[in-house]
């Protein structure tokens, strides 16, 4: 039976299409993607955290010369804050940095590109290609400096910023977007672990199978925003591949657990759930010494 050209025509352009959503992104669309937001201005001055500080973009750091390992730390959807609310909760994890001895980069990827937030998708061109560029130039920059191990500077990303965390320890998205050396481990407190679906591309997953730098991710087991059964089938399957990936679940948890100026703060997020949160000062403790834990043993001092 002779098959109309019409009909070999469009199969061969579904094949195509298939095919072109099986390799999205590539490193080309992750860059070109990345570049529709301006790079950020990263400080150049350093700071010591004190109880007036209000977060902003600052590089803090211990007394002395070092040199002492780095953290890129990196916020949830809503910033660092604006004139109605401060985003206190990565101000603090700045300084329990310090206080353990690292330099601590806080990173703003909104503030400065006039974006009040990303909870219900980009704006002003900041997408997830977005914030993982910003993280690595953050890292490059953090190089710059003779107080900074180069070669132990982590990364530790907060609900939107955990994505970006978790897509950064993609060899795919670190090897596209890293200007120079990547992030030698990361940590992600409750991210989502969605099928991002954008406008006029196929879609792509947060958590991938390519994962080849250590992870962290933490997560609450009453997140109902970023539901942790999400990352765990994926992340799960990851470890199965080779990943060298981390979990840990804390029990009767919400999103944002240690947000203590958001205790109680309700919403409905971009998925139409109700969320609540709860700050909870026992887990913010553990999830900060898992945390630091993971750096000490991903990023060893070397002798």
């Amino acid at each position: 039976m002779r098959v109309p050209g019409s009909v070999l025509v469009f199969f061969g352009l579904l094949a195509l299409a298939v095919d072109a959503a099986a390799q999205f992104p590539d490193a080309s669309t992750l860059k070109a993607g990345a570049a529709r937001a301006p790079d950020l201005v990263f400080p150049t001055e350093t700071s010591t955290p004190s109880a007036s500080d209000t977060p902003r973009m600052l590089i803090y750091k211990p007394e002395g010369p070092g040199p002492f390992p780095a953290l890129v730390l990196q916020h949830q959807c809503g910033g660092l804050g604006n004139a109605r609310w401060q985003n206190t909760s990565m101000l603090q994890w700045a300084k329990d940095a310090v206080a353990r001895g690292y330099v601590a980069l806080l990173l703003d990827s909104l503030g400065p590109r006039g974006v009040d937030t990303v909870c219900y998708g980009p704006k002003n061109d900041v997408t997830f290609a977005t914030g993982v560029k910003d993280a690595l130039q953050a890292a490059e920059h953090l190089r710059k400096f003779d107080f900074v191990d180069k070669s132990r500077i982590g990364h530790a990303g907060y609900s939107w910023g955990a994505m970006v965390a978790t897509l950064a320890s993609s060899k795919l998205w670190g090897s596209s977007l890293a200007p120079g050396e990547r992030f030698a481990a990361s940590v992600a407190f409750y991210p989502g672990c969605f099928t991002i679906r954008p406008k006029n591309l196929p879609e792509y997953e947060i958590a991938r199978q390519d994962i080849d730098r250590p992870l962290l991710v933490l997560m609450g087991e009453e997140d109902n925003e970023t539901p942790p059964g999400d990352c765990i089938t994926r992340l799960e399957a990851a470890k199965k591949a080779g990943a060298p990936v981390a979990m840990h679940v804390y029990p009767k948890t919400t999103h944002c657990w240690d947000c203590r100026n958001l205790d109680g703060f309700a919403k409905t997020d971009v998925r139409g759930n109700r969320v609540t949160y709860r700050y909870d000062k026992a887990v913010t403790e553990d999830s900060a010494q898992r945390m630091f834990d993971f750096f000490e043993k991903s990023m060893p001092k070397k002798p």
